[in-house]
């Protein structure tokens, strides 16, 4: 799999909404490779896209159809200061992820040793599933320059929240608190309207 990422900044969340559901009614069915996008707005106005192909070379072929080139033209106009980061090290855990998740967190960051963060996530995520039946599951792009992007799904905010207030196991917190010893410079972003796309 292969994922982009876009980040920016909007002033109109709604027009944001229509210009990426006017791309999956009108473009998506002409993107081969497409495989879905989670984006959305959070409160204080930042915008958080992944789109995810099924290779760098769908992606390549994407951007470069002129009907891509002519929506984003107008997309980017909503945007302020837009960045894009590409990964072709994406992986997952649990369901990966759901396009009926209630609420969907964007975890932004840098490791210092991204297979080591992913064996712990894996792993203690089968863990946790039994003390949070709110996780769906995650999607983690790795990029080049030893940041990441993870997008955690969730059955909805309030049992998200709720979760996040059970105390866990001692061995399991302790096995959470080293995993995060690996990670540095979070930055969470919460969508809690978030925008879920799939092929029809």
């Amino acid at each position: 799999m292969f994922v982009q990422v876009i980040r920016g900044r909007v002033a109109d969340p709604e027009a944001a909404r229509e210009a990426f559901d006017g791309w999956v009614r009108e473009l998506s069915p002409g993107a081969d490779g497409w495989l879905g996008t989670t984006g959305g707005v959070t409160a204080d106005g930042r915008l958080v896209v992944l789109a995810r192909f099924a290779s760098a070379e769908a992606a390549l072929a994407n951007s470069r159809r002129p009907e891509q080139d002519r929506w984003w033209r107008r997309t980017a106009s909503l945007v302020s200061d837009p960045t894009f980061h590409d990964s072709a090290d994406v992986r997952g855990y649990l369901a990966t992820g759901s396009d009926d998740a209630g609420f969907v967190q964007v975890i932004t960051g840098q490791t210092s040793d991204p297979d080591k963060m992913m064996d712990s996530v894996v792993r203690l995520s089968a863990s946790l599933r039994q003390f949070r039946p709110d996780l769906i599951g995650g999607t983690v792009a790795l990029h080049h320059d030893g940041t990441f992007t993870e997008a955690v799904y969730f059955t909805s905010l309030e049992q998200a929240r709720a979760g996040e207030q059970r105390q866990l196991p001692p061995e399991l917190q302790g096995a959470l608190d080293r995993a995060e010893e690996l990670t540095s410079m979070l930055s969470y972003h919460d969508l809690t309207e978030p925008w879920l796309f799939s092929p029809r």
